[in-house]
């Protein structure tokens, strides 16, 4: 299952203890489900745990449950249906819309009075028109409905409630959504998934630890190319004063650092200078090996070829 359908099924957990409520849920299910006219309602979801909830919610807003609902056991989407007229009618009158010409393009917000019922209604846009990508991935959260006033009026009423959606448009769909990490995880919670949100928080986590982690492998990873480079340069230099000649020719302490690099080209500075005799400071170190660079540097072009 995908992260978004382990939301939308964390979300069907939540206890439809109150009828307001429930008639505030069901009705940002019809307003962003796939079918709400005078004539049917259909509702298609690929979550059955969705499709048991709508049936709750209308027992309870309404004391009835849909007319039909594809059977558990058959794969795939699961298709509800309302088709009775009478059915219909109460569900229109519930919203104080007029069952003639058919459910009014616009939310009601008569309906949505009580703080309860706003965190409600948006759990129902979310479970029948919303989706959240896997925070692995990216982080985003939408959704959509083709009815421009109610994308607008979503955006109003989510305000209000402490919300800052964005919203644009799609292939003639209107879309809310978010794309800030912390701006997800406060509505899941609100609207009943602090799983998730928590998901979500944890994969931020994971992310910025690994992040920190890639950085100081580079880091070091850097680091290393630095030492190997400059050893090389060094044992370079050395051989050439070496052919030209002789380290013998080197004052004592460079002779020292010379045998010392040649003995050891996988050392550090740090562990150059421990290992020196007597032991010196890293900057001491360098300085010696810079001054061999210089030297051979420094010898006619024929010694150096």
């Amino acid at each position: 299952m995908s992260f978004s359908s382990d939301t939308k099924t964390e979300l069907c957990r939540q206890n439809i203890s109150r009828r307001c409520c429930a008639l505030a849920e069901i009705y940002g299910v019809l307003l962003y489900c796939n079918d709400f006219s005078p004539r049917s309602l259909r509702i298609i979801t690929e979550n059955r745990a969705f499709a048991e909830r709508v049936g709750r919610l209308m027992r309870k807003a309404f004391s009835f449950f849909p007319d039909s609902v594809t059977p558990p056991d058959r794969p795939g989407k699961q298709i509800i249906t309302v088709e009775d007229p009478e059915k219909l009618r109460r569900i229109h009158a519930a919203y104080g819309q007029d069952d003639r010409i058919g459910p009014s393009l616009h939310i009601n917000f008569a309906v949505l009075e009580e703080d309860c019922c706003r965190i409600a209604f948006l759990r129902g846009v979310f479970l029948a028109g919303g989706s959240v990508i896997d925070p692995e991935k990216r982080y985003h959260l939408e959704m959509v409905t083709s009815h421009l006033h109610v994308s607008r009026e979503l955006e109003a009423l989510m305000r209000e409630v402490g919300f800052e959606a964005r919203s644009t448009a799609r292939c003639g769909n209107y879309v809310t959504y978010f794309k800030q990490r912390e701006k997800i995880e406060d509505f899941l919670t609100a609207v009943g998934a602090p799983v998730a949100a928590m998901a979500i928080m944890n994969a931020a986590v994971e992310r910025s630890l690994r992040n920190r982690v890639n950085r100081r492998v580079n880091c070091d990873a850097a680091n290393l190319d630095k030492a190997v480079d400059a050893a090389l340069t060094q044992l370079e230099a050395i051989h050439r004063l070496e052919a030209a000649s002789g380290l013998e020719s080197l004052p004592e302490h460079l002779q020292q650092t010379a045998k010392l690099r040649l003995d050891n080209p996988e050392m550090t500075l740090s562990e150059l200078a421990e290992a020196a005799v007597p032991p010196v400071t890293k900057s001491c170190m360098s300085h010696r090996l810079r001054r061999i660079i210089q030297l051979s540097q420094d010898l006619p072009e024929a010694a150096q070829s």
